[in-house]
């Protein structure tokens, strides 16, 4: 979750570590938008995030209420990854305090990470600026990102002399290759939107100012959508890659007669056949 930018906090600056409105929670139309707001340090994970993120994703995931969950950052950038300032704090404690510290926020942090890819409803990610770090991992947990073309990404934490966390090791791979992972992983390098794009990080790319309406365009539309099965789709297609095809057709199996079930199933086939559009409730 460490970052590069080294011109994110410089020596003059604050870095506040109590902040009580770190992220930011709108529910509107079905839509949960998480917003992390800390603009003045590019929006940089400290502890206070860390704890009101796990909190967020946990009340998200068990809320039948909301049908799609966007994940932005406040200002100009998404996430640039760990507050350095914060880290550096830590290395004043001793071996082993300083070792709980970092494996306390990094285990909120995973906690959260887990929630985004498990919970039974899409999360997009809406990325601008910086994603870099830990704000990687994080686009990378989502279901659905897009970028505005100013957006940057680079993983970072060899340039620190750290690994990744927050699941980049176990996304990389399956977005994007196991030789690309690696690059990306080693080296730390700085690539732009339309790479990610090439990579298939990001699902696609707007104007910055196209951004926000973008996002909300596809968050309503998911919203919209069969939510039951949107979970047990999210949930096939992640579990796939620990699954031989067997293992997987019997998987899809169970989740098609599942579906048979719900009231979602139901009306879709009734609004095909009477060639008018679906109205999902979601159950």
């Amino acid at each position: 979750m460490l970052r590069c930018i080294t011109q994110h906090v410089g020596p003059d600056e604050e870095s506040p570590l109590n902040d009580n409105d770190s992220i930011l929670l709108e529910i509107d139309d079905s839509i949960a938008t998480v917003t992390l707001n800390r603009p003045q340090v590019l929006n940089a994970l400290g502890p206070q995030m860390s704890q009101k993120l796990r909190d967020i994703t946990e009340s998200l995931e068990t809320d039948p209420a909301i049908r799609a969950v966007v994940l932005r950052g406040a200002g100009e950038h998404f996430m640039a990854g760990g507050d350095i300032k914060w880290f550096q704090a830590q290395l004043g404690l001793a071996p082993e305090a300083c070792r709980h510290s970092l494996e306390r926020i990094i285990g909120e942090v995973n906690a959260s990470v887990i929630r985004l890819r498990r919970m039974a409803k899409p999360v997009v990610a809406s990325v601008q600026g910086a994603a870099v770090g830990f704000g990687l991992s994080l686009m990378c947990a989502c279901d659905l990102a897009i970028a505005a073309d100013n957006a940057y990404f680079s993983l970072a934490y060899t340039r620190i002399g750290a690994t990744p966390d927050g699941g980049a090791t176990y996304a990389l791979p399956r977005l994007v290759g196991v030789k690309r992972a690696m690059e990306i992983a080693l080296f730390g390098d700085q690539f732009d939107a339309q790479r990610a794009l090439e990579l298939g990080l990001v699902n696609r790319v707007v104007p910055l100012a196209e951004l926000s309406g973008e996002t909300r365009r596809i968050a309503a539309r998911l919203a919209l959508g069969p939510t039951l099965a949107y979970g047990r789709a999210k949930r096939l297609i992640n579990e796939s890659f620990d699954h031989s095809l067997t293992e997987q057709l019997l998987a899809e199996q169970e989740s098609f007669a599942e579906s048979t079930a719900t009231l979602d199933y139901a009306e879709g086939i009734n609004a095909f056949v009477a060639k008018r559009k679906p109205k999902f409730v979601g159950s």
